[in-house]
């Protein structure tokens, strides 16, 4: 999903997503890793989307699913974090913990990959695009997940599916928030 920011001519991807839709690509990888990529516009600044992603210690009270989160360490542009959250649907929902070794590379791109916890698999990035022809930003999410516990690729990819849209949907209107403010 490594993108340069979008040219002055909008993409089709990028006028569908100026229009709300939020696109969800799922991928099965080999060793029954799941791989995902969505994006979402948000009618802030990078500065706004930046300031609602790296916001840890409060990302309990912005996203759903995730019951706590608190910023452990920071060295520079590397930081330390622990989040629990839920995953799962209906009665096979789970509370999940982990600890992230996050790189930030300021108002682009945040890293991000599991050091501990709950998967065997869990890393990927958030990059922000900022438009030229428009106030505004597309938010890019990718990962690579494989959960430690038994949960079939099939399942995981769904859970994905369901959580990704107000997962993005709670970010965008968090920094359209943080805009406005």
């Amino acid at each position: 999903m490594d993108k340069e920011p979008l040219g002055i001519a909008p993409s089709s991807e990028e006028l569908r997503l100026v229009h709300g839709d939020t696109p969800i690509d799922l991928a099965f990888l080999a060793d029954d890793i799941i791989g995902v990529r969505a994006s979402i516009y948000i009618e802030a600044a990078p500065e706004a989307v930046w300031a609602a992603l790296t916001d840890y210690d409060n990302l309990h009270r912005t996203l759903p699913k995730v019951i706590a989160s608190r910023l452990v360490e920071r060295k520079g542009s590397e930081v330390i974090l622990d989040q629990t959250g839920k995953t799962g649907i209906f009665i096979f929902e789970k509370t999940v913990n982990f600890r992230l070794l996050v790189r930030e590379e300021h108002l682009k791109r945040i890293t991000f990959e599991q050091i501990s916890g709950d998967f065997l698999v869990y890393r990927g990035s958030w990059l922000l695009l900022p438009l030229s022809d428009r106030k505004g930003t597309i938010l890019c999410y990718e990962a690579n997940i494989k959960p430690a516990f038994f949960a079939p690729p099939i399942l995981v990819s769904f859970v994905q599916r369901q959580d990704l849209p107000g997962i993005l949907k709670a970010h965008k209107q968090r920094a359209e928030k943080v805009s406005i403010a």
